[in-house]
């Protein structure tokens, strides 16, 4: 049975989520402002702006994200850090997964769905090459990191 937050724990924690608020808030405000040109990268990483539609508010929610290209498709990794829970990104995404992103100055609609087999071998290792701080993520949770394909929407 697990024990409940004592209220030091829960004050840091909730501390913490509004920080990630404010920032996330900030970040994509400068993102779109500038087109890209500031919060488009974070060190090594390219960022996007992906917009999925709330799974339980049914309203839009945007999160900065890391991606790599491959063809005309984006790759993203549902990693929450390492977290044992999914990302709510990512849960909103398997609900809804018609998405919009920005990339830059373009926006655009795709539709995601989670890598499987030997797709997603193939695109991991390619992830974690270019980002090896995914697989210290991979390391720090028991649940298998989603790789998310996001491709153009057609018809």
């Amino acid at each position: 049975m697990s024990r409940p937050m004592d209220t030091t724990t829960q004050g840091r924690t909730s501390v913490m989520r509004t920080m990630m608020k404010v920032m996330g808030s900030l970040h994509r405000l400068l993102y779109r402002l500038s087109n890209g040109k500031l919060g488009g990268s974070m060190g090594k990483m390219n960022v996007l702006l992906l917009t999925t539609t709330g799974r339980k508010t049914g309203r839009p929610r945007t999160w900065p994200i890391s991606y790599q290209l491959d063809g005309d498709n984006l790759i993203m990794v549902a990693s929450a850090g390492g977290q044992p829970q999914h990302p709510a990104w990512y849960l909103n995404l398997q609900a809804h997964p018609h998405v919009t992103v920005q990339v830059g100055g373009r926006t655009r609609a795709m539709v995601a769905h989670t890598a499987q087999g030997e797709e997603r071998t193939r695109l991991w290792t390619r992830y974690i090459q270019q980002y090896p701080n995914f697989a210290e993520y991979q390391r720090k949770t028991s649940r298998e990191l989603p790789v998310v394909v996001l491709g153009p929407e057609t018809g």
